[in-house]
């Protein structure tokens, strides 16, 4: 239920409009002048203000008005007047009012007035509460990561994110680059309330980049049937970010070096100068050094973007980070789930951190995403990760397949979390001229050591997954392809 102040001398219209107001099912507060009303406003929250503009005691609408602007709260007025101070009421509106209405007014027109002005106060609401959620979001004290590398990254982000200066992001494929670039653009004070405009510049073909860059006039090409706008006054009074910088082909290279040395362009097929006010940033997972010395790209414009270089560690380089990462990445799959969130085993969490990450936190991130959805249980077991994770971390346990040494032999018990290693012996396998068959080989070894585990441990399939460094279900499963009895225990 809306809240509204009405502030109006006169008793009887104070009375019609509060009774009026309650019919319609908002809640109602009413003063009989300026100084009460202000007084009000100073221990209650209200959704909008009614206020006649002749008050006694000092303060009149005017006042009243003056005084919800100059301490910047946030609720639309609208005055009453008399169609003799119009001109007044006209001034009101210069100084903040929302609307005015006068006197004997209509209540119908009062409705629509009201609830026009309700409307636009819970969007500019909505829009206040989604930038400070962004910039919450994107405050670089936010970032995941309290490694040495990503600590400098922190610093200078806080150093130039209230810069105009253009800066050069660089980094591998799934590091962050886009992220990085909000969060400059959410803490830079004059823009944050401005546009962030991405563009991938590899994304869009190069026939259409121009028009997608620049914008273009009706009739400019074939199939240019409307006047469009371009990302760069899109971009007006914020941000450009300009993602695989190092795809722009040579002739939008010349362009781009003219809209950062003189912040003015022409439309595709236009003649008239626009002017934009933009801060760009760049970003590309290319050598642009190598590139200009090897002239795939422009010098000059290198320099131009190139002003504050950025780097943004790959993930291999910075391996402290991922139980932040996945710890984060855990909790926002299952708050989308609404489930429990996952955890991972030691020997799960030993395989992330070996593993070389070349998608790097993107490639972590859709790891979660799918372990998430299709675990079998809620601790992640090693064997639960893609084989390339559990083949780095543990070479040895490869599908279980022991390596054998120089003479013909196995080494035993190299895999296993027992205190005592299981023994297999020798399985004395030959090799002859006519060779043998490796993967039978290799499987007659699997289900002897299987086996010894089993006979070790008095047929417990637990504890015997537990000697093999297996999980429960992935013991069964390998015990009913290989035919082996199943233990009641």
């Amino acid at each position: 239920m809306e809240k509204i102040l009405v502030i109006e001398d006169d008793e009887t219209v104070r009375d019609l409009l509060h009774s009026f107001l309650e019919e319609k099912g908002f809640d109602v507060t009413t003063a009989e002048s300026g100084v009460a009303g202000i007084d009000m406003l100073r221990v209650e929250k209200y959704d909008l203000i009614l206020t006649d503009l002749k008050l006694p005691g000092g303060i009149d609408g005017m006042g009243v008005l003056r005084d919800v602007t100059d301490n910047k709260i946030n609720i639309p007025v609208i005055v009453l007047t008399a169609h003799a101070t119009v001109e007044t009421a006209v001034q009101a509106m210069k100084n903040g009012a929302f609307d005015y209405i006068t006197k004997p007014f209509n209540f119908d027109e009062l409705m629509i007035i009201l609830k026009k002005a309700l409307s636009v106060s819970k969007l500019q609401q909505e829009n206040v509460m989604l930038k400070m959620q962004l910039k919450k979001k994107y405050d670089f004290k936010g970032l995941i990561g309290d490694s040495p590398p990503m600590q400098a990254v922190y610093e200078l982000i806080e150093k130039i994110a209230d810069t105009d200066s253009t800066v050069m992001i660089t980094g591998e494929s799934g590091t962050g680059k886009e992220l990085i670039a909000k969060t400059i653009h959410y803490n830079n004070v004059a823009r944050a309330a401005g546009p962030f405009v991405p563009l991938n510049c590899a994304a869009i073909p190069r026939d259409l980049l121009e028009s997608e860059l620049f914008g273009h006039e009706k009739g400019a090409f074939t199939g240019a049937i409307n006047t469009r706008i371009g990302r760069f006054e899109l971009a007006q009074g914020g941000t450009l970010f300009l993602d695989e910088v190092g795809e722009l082909d040579p002739a939008l290279q010349v362009k781009l070096l003219r809209i950062l040395q003189e912040r003015e362009f022409e439309r595709v097929g236009g003649v008239k100068t626009i002017k934009v006010d933009v801060r760009i940033l760049a970003a590309t997972n290319k050598d642009l050094e190598k590139a200009t010395k090897e002239g795939k790209f422009r010098e000059d414009l290198f320099y131009r973007l190139n002003v504050i270089p950025l780097h943004l560690p790959p993930l291999r380089k910075r391996i402290e980070d991922i139980s932040l990462l996945l710890a984060h990445f855990v909790q926002e799959f299952a708050k989308k789930r609404k489930c429990e969130p996952l955890t991972f085993s030691p020997e799960a969490m030993e395989c992330l951190m070996k593993y070389h990450w070349p998608g790097n936190v993107r490639e972590l991130e859709n790891l979660v995403e799918r372990l998430s959805i299709l675990a079998n249980n809620k601790v992640v077991q090693a064997s639960d990760l893609p084989d390339k994770l559990h083949q780095i971390a543990f070479p040895h346990m490869e599908s279980l397949h022991p390596h054998p040494d120089v003479d013909g032999g196995a080494e035993p018990g190299r895999f296993m979390n027992a205190s005592e290693p299981l023994s297999l012996g020798r399985p004395g396998i030959e090799i002859g001229e006519a060779g043998i068959d490796l993967n039978e080989a290799v499987s007659s070894i699997e289900r002897n050591l299987i086996q010894k585990a089993l006979e070790k441990t008095g047929g417990v399939r637990s504890r015997a997954a537990q000697l093999l460094g297996l999980n429960r279900t992935t013991l069964l499963e390998k015990m009913k392809k290989m035919g082996i009895e199943m233990y009641k225990r």
